[in-house]
């Protein structure tokens, strides 16, 4: 994707966002200094341009729903919020990070002083009263409407006088949806800088969590590298031990053993050709993730956290039918099966103080970069 978008324009945001790294890169020549340039480069010669007015942008995603064919509406808005500490009670996670992608986040914005993606941000509003502004401000003609490779529709508007919607948020809690890493670095970012102006703000797209456009996939399992010798029995052996282990003849039935729910923690497995239903005999309500990486990677593979941060044995992918193909193919030994992440589940967890497994959720569409654009200054 990175190449295909720089072959594109000369100004595509990945110059920024994901440049080109080179062999002989170095401290006085790289690949965040480039980015840097570019942007410079970019505001001087006008193809950026600061707005003269504050506001916040409605933005809005039309989407088909992977697996369902389901057309939603995703209905959110741009605009800044205070980077707060998670001991305030305020932002509230719902991921644990890892210290990689912070770094080269922090990298980035340490030399362009700018923000280029959004924090997804969940706020409560069962009433719907700012999705009613929204819907206001979507009647007039959009600032931008594109379709991206995924045929979503991303449509933005702009609210020059945001005083409504800032009282109607004053009193909200925000759960990140996606963008944990870059929420930390902007909070680190601001440790660092205390002086710099516009440090103690970040650009979000807040959605609300009551909204019928928003959507969580799954994010199914991938299991490789496993000793060959005894495999598959040994391992649907001591799965048995503490679970119900059925062979089912198609996706249906477990779909149906999920739609039945009842408080059950049920996990599908593809191994080769065969289809299996995983029925947790002792848990009852838990989080399915988190039971498919204590019970089943841990306690039955011996995949433990580590291997699991580190991408050992794991991979990931979305959507079923995928998943269930790598299993076939012989691209995975097993493929884990979860139903989809509730937005409740998320919230109960997160607002508890509690975090997920890595990949828990996956909000569908992303969003996307480069929108807008926070420069400090």
């Amino acid at each position: 994707m990175q190449s295909r978008y720089l072959s594109l324009s000369p100004y595509n945001l990945v110059r920024i966002i994901l440049g080109e790294r080179r062999p002989e890169d170095s401290e006085e020549d790289n690949v965040y200094m480039r980015a840097a340039a570019c942007l410079k480069a970019w505001i001087a010669a006008g193809v950026l341009a600061r707005d003269h007015e504050p506001g916040v942008f409605p933005y809005f995603q039309e989407f088909t729903v992977p697996d369902t064919g389901e057309r939603l509406v995703r209905k959110g808005f741009i605009g800044l919020g205070a980077v707060e500490d998670y001991s305030a009670g305020v932002v509230h996670r719902h991921e644990q990070t890892l210290s990689g992608p912070k770094k080269d986040r922090m990298e980035l914005l340490r030399h362009t002083h700018a923000h280029f993606g959004q924090i997804f941000m969940l706020y409560p509003d069962p009433a719907g009263a700012i999705d009613a502004l929204l819907d206001e401000a979507a009647r007039g003609k959009p600032l931008m409407d594109v379709t991206d490779e995924y045929r979503a529709v991303h449509r933005l508007w702009k609210i020059a006088d945001a005083s409504r919607i800032q009282q109607l948020m004053a009193d909200k809690k925000l759960l990140i949806a996606d963008g944990h890493h870059r929420y930390e670095t902007a909070l680190a970012f601001r440790k660092d800088n205390p002086n710099l102006a516009g440090a103690d703000r970040v650009m979000m797209t807040f959605v609300n969590m009551h909204s019928p456009g928003l959507k969580i996939l799954a994010t199914h399992r991938l299991v490789s590298g496993l000793p060959q010798q005894g495999f598959p029995e040994e391992f649907l052996r001591k799965a048995g031990e503490s679970f119900r282990v059925e062979e089912i003849d198609s996706v249906g039935r477990l779909q149906q053993a999920w739609a039945a729910g009842g408080g059950r923690n049920i996990i599908g497995a593809a191994i080769g050709k065969r289809l299996f239903l995983m029925d947790d005999l002792s848990a009852r309500g838990e989080l399915d993730v988190r039971v498919l990486h204590e019970r089943l990677l841990g306690k039955v593979l011996g995949i433990g956290e580590e291997a699991v941060r580190d991408e050992k044995h794991l991979r990931y992918v979305r959507g079923i039918d995928g998943a269930i193909e790598e299993a076939r193919g012989g691209g995975a030994q097993i493929a884990f099966l979860l139903k989809p992440t509730s937005i409740e589940q998320v919230a109960d967890t997160s607002f508890g103080g509690g975090v997920m497994p890595q990949k828990s959720t996956d909000f569908y569409p992303k969003l996307l970069s480069g929108l807008t654009i926070y420069k400090l200054e």
